[in-house]
């Protein structure tokens, strides 16, 4: 464990924290909070909602209704007003929201003057007026999982016969059938070497339909050509952070969001902006969903 670099990792963290909190009535790009913070933007929100237990968008989300629900304590200000500051479009909307937070409906939390500061969260960072933060140890996230283990690994060099997916990553195991049939026309199986997912995106930023995927083959053997929809490209060399999660794929976010806010502030090490690897290590067709096993690879910074 290198203190300095959790130090520092806090203080990027903190500083995107604060600049979120002075721009709350501005549309925020991640990319800007990515720069105030000296993080690659393809990593940044990995890294923000593993140390700040949230992702970006309910975390701005949040403070904007507790920021609300100050405004429904400290002002006469019309209910309306406030909803369409706080970016809802209508009052129902408003209502709804600020219902599930703070489980009453605007106009009985104004008339009962309750604490604003009882929004459900996975930290103790709440809206400030002043937009000083102060200097919680918000990484210090609860996760009721055991000790997450991870390793250093240096990939080498891998040729791949992929085909790219782009959309929702619920769908994307009509194009592993693809290329599994493809691969049995091409007599490929004795030839591969495992298969592995390219993963250019992050699906809590990236809308659906724009998430690129791509499901490969590792090649034994380099006589293979690309062909059609086939592609043929070159992963690694390099090297990784590495850490194996059993369950359903669409959990893995939770163990990529534990590695950027457990592990990395304590390792001294910077992740690169190359695409993440995931290493499926059974399948579907032959273990449930609670047994399945990958390694997912987060590229580092040599």
């Amino acid at each position: 464990m290198k203190p300095e670099t959790l130090n520092s990792y806090k203080t990027r963290i903190l500083r995107s924290l604060v600049y979120l909190q002075t721009h709350l009535d501005e549309t925020i790009s991640l990319e800007d909070m990515a720069a105030v913070a000296c993080f690659s933007p393809c990593h940044f929100h990995r890294i923000f909602r593993g140390m700040v237990g949230e992702s970006v968008a309910e975390h701005i989300r949040r403070l904007r209704l507790e920021r609300s629900a100050q405004l429904l304590r400290r002002t006469e200000k019309p209910v309306i007003e406030i909803a369409l500051a706080a970016g809802y479009e209508t009052h129902e909307s408003f209502t709804r929201a600020f219902g599930a937070a703070f489980g009453q409906p605007p106009s009985s939390f104004r008339a009962s003057h309750q604490a604003a500061m009882k929004a459900a969260g996975a930290n103790e960072i709440h809206f400030s007026d002043s937009g000083n933060i102060g200097a919680q140890d918000f990484r210090h996230v609860s996760y009721p999982l055991p000790l997450l283990e991870v390793r250093k690994h240096h990939l080498p060099a891998m040729r791949v016969a992929f085909m790219r997916h782009i959309g929702s990553f619920d769908s994307v195991g009509s194009t592993w059938s693809r290329v599994m049939m493809w691969a049995g026309r091409k007599g490929l199986f004795s030839a591969m070497a495992g298969t592995v997912g390219v993963v250019y995106d992050d699906p809590d930023i990236t809308p659906p339909e724009k998430l690129r995927y791509d499901a490969a083959i590792i090649l034994r053997h380099s006589e293979v050509s690309p062909e059609s929809d086939i592609g043929i490209q070159q992963i690694g060399p390099g090297e990784y952070a590495v850490a194996s999660h059993r369950g359903p794929y669409d959990k893995l976010s939770g163990t990529y969001a534990r590695m950027c806010g457990e592990w990395l502030p304590d390792s001294g090490l910077e992740l690169s902006s190359a695409p993440a690897l995931e290493f499926y290590r059974n399948s579907p067709m032959d273990s449930s969903p609670e047994n399945l096993l990958t390694e997912i690879y987060l590229p580092l910074v040599d």
